[in-house]
């Protein structure tokens, strides 16, 4: 970025032997008053700027703005359509109903292996039944051993069956459960996709550009609109990094719109942004208007001049006498090594070395 130094200055008394037209050749350093600026070039930027950006990929069937509109937060402003994600809805919601189903009691699963289990518990019973009465039989010797342990045998894997049929059950049901939770989340998320096919406004504010039109196939994260707050307009400006040093909170500004550079305004230094921008290779400072901004079009370029100080009564000098190694011609004495202060496109601070008698030449 082209940084400059301006000088807010009136120069009197220098002395010029050729003045029609014609170089310099001798003069004398004077005293004045100067401003140091630094010189930043910007954008006006809406206070809240965002980009309102598509959130799934498809085509915009239908745009409810126009640039310059006030819209509020929450208004619905494009509608993209996208018939994978109104699908997957759809399907996400069926299945979800028979999620749902299978976890009820009648649910025909369910409802099996309830039968199963009264049919498992009927025949525990009378196994039951039969195995105390084969006792009894053996007791009295009325039947062999081998039959009791049969029964006894029979009586064991009615309760393994019937334990296992309830164990099933439970597992079924647990299962049927998990369904149900992993389905409605699914559920949730197709519905929030489809959701983003409604392109809302997330905070109030004016619409200063529409960057996408009816019909466009957009993806997702492309911008269709720059929405910020029309009350507030200020300035962002780009400070070069060997400038940033200088560049102080509540530094007065004078500021010219590119659209007009007849009118000056004044600012104030209110952000300086605390990381360097690697793309465009700068700083950035956020500038407030103190006077009353008669145009407001977000992205209109401008310049700056931040005032970063001023010195009273110092002696200067027109740059074009000083030579290499800071040398000046002086008359009668020849080169002359001078100290110098601050420099300036035009003139240069004379810090020691000359006086306000000494005659400088150009040959």
């Amino acid at each position: 970025m082209k940084t400059s130094i301006k000088i807010i200055l009136l120069v009197l008394g220098l002395s010029i032997l050729n003045s029609c037209g014609r170089k310099f050749t001798e003069t004398k350093p004077v005293r004045n008053n100067i401003t140091e600026t630094v010189f930043a070039s910007g954008i006006l930027v809406p206070d809240n700027q965002y980009n309102l950006t598509a959130q799934n990929d498809g085509y915009l069937v239908k745009l409810n703005f126009i640039e310059g509109d006030t819209v509020k937060a929450g208004t619905i402003l494009a509608i993209i359509e996208n018939k994978q994600n109104d699908a997957n809805a759809i399907g996400a919601n069926a299945l979800l109903a028979i999620a749902g189903a299978n976890i009820a009691p009648n649910a025909p699963a369910l409802k099996q292996l309830s039968a199963n289990i009264d049919l498992g518990k009927l025949k525990l019973k009378e196994d039951s039944v039969q195995a105390e009465r084969y006792k009894k039989l053996y007791q009295e010797k009325s039947v062999s051993k081998l039959d009791y342990e049969n029964m006894e045998l029979a009586l064991a894997n009615s309760k393994s069956s019937l334990t296992a049929l309830q164990e099933n059950y439970k597992l079924l049901q647990q299962q049927a459960e998990q369904q149900l939770i992993s389905q409605k989340s699914q559920t949730d998320v197709n519905i929030v996709l489809k959701e983003n096919n409604e392109i809302k406004a997330v905070i109030g504010g004016k619409v200063f550009q529409k960057q996408k039109q009816l019909g466009d196939y957009v993806k997702k994260g492309d911008v269709i609109a720059v929405i910020g707050n029309q009350d507030y307009i200020y300035a962002k400006l780009s400070i070069d990094e060997t400038n940033i040093s200088k560049i102080k909170l509540g530094q007065n500004v004078i500021l010219q719109l590119n659209t007009n550079k007849a009118k000056d305004y004044n600012g104030v230094v209110t952000e300086i942004y605390p990381a360097f921008d690697d793309q465009a290779q700068s700083f950035y400072c956020k500038v407030r208007f103190m006077d009353q901004l008669d145009f407001k079009i977000s992205g209109t370029q401008l310049q700056a001049n931040i005032v970063i100080g001023t010195k009273n009564n110092i002696l200067v000098i027109p740059k074009i006498y000083l030579g290499y190694g800071n040398k000046v011609n002086v008359k009668g004495k020849g080169a002359v090594t001078i100290q110098t202060g601050f420099v300036s496109n035009d003139l240069v601070e004379v810090i020691s070395g000359l006086d306000e008698n000494s005659v400088i030449t150009t040959n």
